[in-house]
């Protein structure tokens, strides 16, 4: 199988980055740039990010997954904690998040080392979402090998459903603290802004990259 993909060609042309227009901290940044998404995007889901971690013998893994809140305190996302994901953060926290806005021809991109949030929140967050949600995080043993989709439904004949749902202990939130954030901004002839945020003991760095 070949396809030459050579031909694929887009100009970047709806915005710019100024260092001097620039807040100093990164989280202001994010969230102009989310709620800008907001107003003006077309984006099918707006907080889907790519989540890279790194398994026990340093072989990555990116996946898709949803941001569920976001502050000063960091990013936080929801998932199984005995998925491969939660495998590989167990074993080692440093991860890499990434954010593409097509729509608004802009990137994030954030590194940084994640922990578990507390139960308490993890309980708060799992009683909102439907029922169908709680559902999926209580059946699906995530990540692991199963005989077949009958397999699945079969699980949740089994539940009853009128019952109120209780959190699962390895499924929850975990929280992302960043220390480094890239900001690309499309630009045209390919010589796109990126500036960096990186964290020092007592304020963040920004400084420009080549594109």
């Amino acid at each position: 199988m070949y396809k030459d993909l050579s031909n694929y060609r887009d100009k970047y042309l709806k915005g710019i980055l100024i260092e001097k227009n620039l807040s100093k901290n990164p989280f202001d940044l994010f969230t102009k740039w989310f709620e800008d998404l907001e107003k003006y995007g077309n984006e099918r889901e707006n907080n889907a990010m790519s989540l890279s971690t790194v398994s026990e013998k340093n072989i990555p893994t990116t996946r898709v997954v949803l941001l569920k809140q976001f502050s000063v305190n960091g990013f936080v996302f929801y998932t199984n904690y005995d998925s491969r994901k939660g495998k590989h953060i167990n074993n080692n926290p440093n991860v890499c998040i990434s954010f593409y806005w097509s729509s608004m021809e802009r990137q994030v991109i954030i590194n940084g080392k994640v922990s578990k949030i507390s139960e308490i929140e993890s309980d708060k967050y799992f009683n909102s979402r439907p029922k169908s949600s709680q559902l999926g995080a209580i059946i699906s043993n995530q990540s692991e090998i199963i005989p077949s989709r009958k397999y699945l439904e079969n699980k949740l004949k089994k539940i009853n459903i009128n019952n109120i749902l209780t959190r699962p202990s390895n499924w929850g939130g975990y929280i992302l603290k960043p220390e480094l954030f890239e900001f690309w901004q499309g630009r045209d002839s390919r010589l796109h802004d990126r500036i960096i945020y990186s964290k020092s003991k007592t304020q963040w760095i920004k400084k420009r990259l080549s594109p």
